[in-house]
């Protein structure tokens, strides 16, 4: 199995070359929110193992925020934000993407302070990382490469299924499947469709996968009696705060509702980058990075296939703190419209929403951390699009394909490559084509 990883390359702008930057990002597009695949800045459909990547200018709309709580206006500059999700290890991706796009980055990070002629693009983009405090991964584990050849054994099938229609028709499903797999393997053979072996886990990440798995629940279980009192003392404060947190949860400005719908509904798999500031006080702080922590344990040894939650439409997605713990981003990648991302999880797991947002200056007022919040949906849905940020430059590598869609491809494959199997399985294998 070869894990996910991501990567996040952040760095301020440099004011007089903002307008600069801004015309770079829209050259590398067709039209807003389409992708211009020969857009000769970054070639990102040439990076076989990369999923999914952003361009953007992370412009915060919201940092007046702060005043609500008698806090001077923070001036915080204008960041490039560069980040994605690959197959493998992040930094060998981004020694790969500096040594096949050298001219592009230097374009892009010319526009950043810091960034000189003669500057390193490997070590200058790693004193930029801004690691991720949690980050989920739809099905750990299946790449890039899995995922086209899945497709397209899938549509190889579909295309077997119309041309022996009549051939199959009376068949038992244990035959169809047989039948079928007779028929695939004569593609593989002519060189027609090709089905790779599994790429074996690096050692690495299995050794720190299991400290993980074993190491955070034995420190927080060490730290019990300690973190148990903390926990009280915490939310008891925490519920004292919520009583007067003020909401800021009005219409949002339609011109940037405007600006984020022609981005929006080209594929049927959508971006989504929002950005805000924590409230303010050590509780706030250490309560989401708590939250996070868990949550980031849950997407790397629980929710591994296919979910979060009971959420199955977010292909990647993290959460990252910037401005030393002040503000936090979220992006995510996921399937259909933003109103039925939403409303997903309001019906799903408003809780965990509540879990970490509520710790946002302006969500709407939550009680204990987990009730109330998203409960009132036009607030939840207002403060939202409130701290959406538009995203410059976004490429999917397998467009047109839901989460839905790679599981059943998955299934179908698995469902073919396995051994004999029974007539309820193969009638069940059946159903998926």
């Amino acid at each position: 199995m070869m894990p996910q990883s991501s990567f996040f390359v952040l760095a301020p702008i440099r004011s007089d070359r903002e307008a600069d930057l801004r015309r770079l990002l829209a050259s590398m597009n067709d039209a807003p929110g389409r992708l211009k695949r020969d857009n000769g800045v970054i070639p990102f459909s040439a990076f076989d193992r990369l999923h999914y990547a952003r361009l953007l200018v992370l412009d915060d709309k919201t940092v007046d925020d702060n005043q609500v709580y008698g806090l001077p206006r923070p001036t915080y500059p204008l960041y490039l934000g560069l980040l994605g999700d690959v197959d493998g290890d992040d930094d060998a991706f981004l020694r790969e993407l500096a040594a096949r796009a050298p001219a592009g980055l230097r374009a892009l990070f010319s526009c950043c302070e810091g960034f000189a002629p003669e500057s390193d693009l490997v070590s200058w983009m790693r004193a930029h990382a801004a690691p991720s405090s949690a980050s989920y991964v739809n099905w750990r584990g299946r790449t890039v490469r899995r995922i086209r050849e899945d497709a397209a054994l899938h549509d190889a099938i579909e295309a077997h299924v119309q041309r022996h229609a009549s051939e199959l028709r009376p068949l038992p499903p244990t035959s169809v499947r047989a039948r079928l797999k007779e028929l695939i393997d004569r593609d593989v053979a002519a060189g027609t469709l090709t089905l790779s072996a599994e790429e074996p886990t690096p050692l690495g990440w299995r050794l720190r996968n299991l400290a993980n798995l074993i190491g955070v629940p034995l420190v927080l279980l060490l730290l019990s009696p300690v973190l148990l009192v903390v926990a009280i003392v915490f939310a008891i404060r925490i519920r004292g705060l919520e009583r007067t947190d003020p909401e800021l949860c009005w219409r949002h400005d339609p011109a940037l509702e405007a600006e984020l719908a022609v981005i929006e509904d080209h594929d049927v798999t959508n971006q989504f980058s929002a950005m805000g500031s924590l409230k303010p006080g050590l509780v706030r702080l250490w309560t989401t990075r708590f939250v996070l922590l868990a949550i980031d344990y849950g997407a790397r040894h629980v929710y591994t296939r296919g979910r979060l939650a009971r959420v199955r439409t977010i292909h990647f997605a993290r959460w990252v703190f910037i401005a030393g713990g002040r503000r936090v981003l979220f992006a995510s990648n996921y399937d259909g419209s933003l109103e039925s991302y939403m409303d997903d999880f309001i019906n799903k797991v408003g809780f965990g929403l509540n879990v970490v947002f509520s710790n946002g200056i302006g969500y709407p007022r939550s009680r204990w951390l987990i009730l109330g919040g998203s409960a009132d949906e036009r607030k939840f849905k207002e403060y939202l699009r409130r701290h959406q940020m538009p995203t410059e430059v976004w490429y999917r590598a397998y467009p047109g394909l839901t989460a839905a869609d790679l599981e059943r491809n998955l299934r179908i494959r698995e469902g073919l490559e396995s051994g004999a199997i029974g007539e309820r399985e193969a009638r069940e294998w059946v159903a998926l084509l």
